[in-house]
């Protein structure tokens, strides 16, 4: 090759090949998509499953309170319970809106669950005044039917209408001693006046708390229903304390389903708590 051509070569320009173009790449900026809402069902099983802890957690410190009260009743002396039994009976005897009731639903008391005595009261209740002006009272006591919150309050006109149930508490017989049923109040045609009422702890704001069966609660609505649909002056509900049932406000939990008192009995007194029972009570 002459030295002619050599030259000529070197002095040409060197075009690279140029790299194939990157793949087509979007320029448009990223759009961030958000995420579609919780169906109802997702919401539904969310807002259940709070809801269930939440009741969890009452009923663990309703289950708390009870075992604290227990002990306390337990632990009282037999000589003070029988003191208390005493005045909180005496002031239900001598007190006006219990001698103006003429028809009464109450519990007929267990030693065995350490409730209140009502022998006396129950006794006056029962108690026939020939000649007497007063208005002889009419009775109902309860009566538990099976272990789902079911009770029925019958008619009795003497302690004798009295049998042990399997639990060794006294209640009435479905029927009386001709082989008549009872008198169911959830039957009559006359409204209660006043509702003497047990349970293990109160407080000053009404809250009561049972013994988690769920008995008088499931009644005691059903009555306040009834009541209501015929028009009836709504009953005194009244509880009976000894003086460790009755705690502070705020301990006990409640649910849309626990009924309040009215009013509390305890050996210090009368303690009225709704309007209804300030006005009847007249204190």
């Amino acid at each position: 090759m002459s030295r002619r051509l050599l030259v000529a070569l070197m002095t040409q320009p060197c075009t690279l090949a140029a790299p194939p173009p990157p793949a087509s790449i979007s320029r448009r900026p990223a759009i961030l998509r958000r995420p579609p809402p919780p169906s109802f069902s997702q919401r539904f099983i969310t807002m259940t499953t709070n809801n269930q802890d939440h009741l969890d957690d009452l009923f663990k410190q309703k289950r708390m309170l009870r075992t604290k009260v227990r002990k306390a009743l337990k632990s009282m002396d037999p000589v003070l319970r029988s003191q208390e039994d005493d005045a909180i009976q005496r002031i239900v005897l001598e007190a006006p809106w219990f001698k103006s009731s003429e028809r009464l639903c109450a519990y007929i008391s267990c030693a065995a669950l350490r409730e209140v005595d009502t022998s006396k009261v129950l006794g006056e209740i029962l108690k026939s005044k020939d000649g007497d002006v007063q208005v002889r009272k009419k009775l109902y006591v309860p009566r538990v039917e099976d272990k789902n919150s079911h009770m029925r309050m019958l008619n009795i006109s003497s302690l004798d209408d009295l049998v042990a149930n399997s639990m060794d508490i006294l209640e009435p017989a479905a029927v009386d001693a001709d082989g008549n049923e009872r008198e169911d109040v959830l039957q009559a045609s006359d409204p209660v006046d006043l509702f003497l009422l047990p349970g293990l702890a109160f407080d000053r704001s009404g809250r009561r708390l049972g013994r988690g069966g769920g008995y008088y609660d499931t009644f005691l609505r059903n009555y306040q229903e009834l009541a209501k649909a015929r028009n009836w002056k709504q009953p005194l509900l009244v509880a009976l304390s000894y003086s460790p049932q009755i705690v502070d406000e705020g301990v006990i939990s409640v649910t849309e389903h626990d009924v309040s008192v009215d009013a509390l009995v305890s050996p210090a007194g009368v303690i009225p708590i709704s309007t209804a029972a300030i006005d009847r009570m007249k204190l």
